[in-house]
């Protein structure tokens, strides 16, 4: 019940249900959810050590949420572990997650020609999931798909410029025949490349009109 709550209110932040510096009543969240307030301040204890509610005593929880600063320290820490991930996958990923991410390029392919943007953005996720479990690092893994999540609404606008869409596609399928060839020094490179496209799409979109 309480991971349940946990994570209803922390997707109502990131997608943008809450505004930052919003109240959090537990009552009224409670009620929604159907639940008593005790899992509902038990949420957002745990929301505070993600940065994303700030608790003030006697006075309430209040989102904290996540500001375009955020995002774009996330990005380029994201640069990074991706690329991290990817060395490490190179070594250990077998045969069936590249089986996997390989029918995720055809997929996506696919429903990017369809103009299918909800399909491509669950593709470019599968994708990811795929990539972080094949490093086969608990701790990198947890921190990545944190990340990941953050980041899915500002995702799901940036994918849905077709252009962007098919570069990503070829991107991810490079990252995968490095991995094919068991190549960490490419496939590193391959993955950061991929982020840093994403960071130069965005700024050339604008920050402002990805996190509305």
């Amino acid at each position: 019940m309480g991971s349940k709550v946990f994570h209803a209110i922390r997707e109502d932040i990131l997608n943008g249900k809450y505004k930052a510096n919003e109240e959090l009543k537990e009552k009224a969240i409670g009620d929604e959810l159907g639940v008593s307030r005790t899992p509902v301040r038990e949420a957002l204890r745990q929301l505070e050590l993600e940065g994303l509610v700030h608790i003030i005593p006697n006075r309430g929880a209040f989102v904290e949420g996540v500001s375009l600063k955020d995002l774009k320290e996330i990005y380029e820490i994201r640069t990074l572990l991706e690329g991290l991930c990817a060395r490490w996958a190179a070594e250990k990923i077998k045969k069936e997650q590249l089986d996997a991410l390989e029918e995720t390029i055809f997929l996506t392919e696919f429903h990017c020609s369809k103009g299918n943007f909800d399909q491509m953005v669950e593709q470019d996720n599968r994708f990811h999931q795929i990539l972080y479990d094949a490093c086969d690092s608990k701790e990198l893994t947890r921190v990545l798909k944190d990340y990941h999540h953050y980041l899915q609404r500002i995702r799901k606008v940036s994918l849905e410029d077709a252009d962007r869409a098919k570069a990503s596609a070829l991107e991810h399928k490079r990252i995968t025949e490095a991995l094919g060839a068991h190549d960490p020094d490419a496939a590193e490179t391959c993955a950061r490349e991929h982020i840093r496209n994403t960071i130069s799409n965005m700024n050339r979109i604008g920050w402002e009109n990805l996190w509305k």
